[in-house]
């Protein structure tokens, strides 16, 4: 499941995106608009500028703004940025892999190869799939 702070996070990026054209936005603004903790909303965009999704201006004018366009983000990357691994079980993860201890051997783990499937499912939509899939209708 995506965590809360995933959700809020795809929300407030399709509300950025959807306002590219004020500029930098407000936290207020957006945690009004969506409904979101202002200091849960802060820690949030907080992260997405570190990763170099977002930037911010101070002062008049100030907020934040999109770096890249909508396009160019995929659900994937904020998915794995704010909620962790994208595949259920660290043995069929690609970028948070673990071995699991209570199995002999991946190759003939049912559980394993079914569970790739599960994830190569999920990462071909989520890989595909955009910000700009989040603002469009009728995706």
């Amino acid at each position: 499941m995506l965590s809360k702070k995933t959700k809020y996070a795809f929300h407030a990026l399709t509300y950025l995106a959807e306002n590219q054209d004020k500029g930098a936005v407000l936290i207020q603004e957006i945690a009004s608009s969506k409904n979101i903790s202002h200091k849960f909303l802060e820690n949030i965009l907080l992260e997405l500028k570190k990763a170099g999704i977002l930037g911010s201006k101070k002062g008049k004018g100030g907020g934040y703004y999109l770096i890249k366009k909508p396009e160019e983000i995929t659900l994937a990357k904020i998915i794995r940025l704010l909620n962790g691994p994208i595949a259920w079980l660290p043995c069929v993860s690609l970028n948070y892999y673990e071995k699991c201890s209570d199995c002999p051997d991946e190759a003939t783990c049912n559980m394993h190869i079914i569970m790739c499937q599960v994830r190569d499912q999920t990462l071909a939509v989520v890989e595909n799939k955009t910000l700009s899939d989040l603002i469009t209708s009728n995706n």
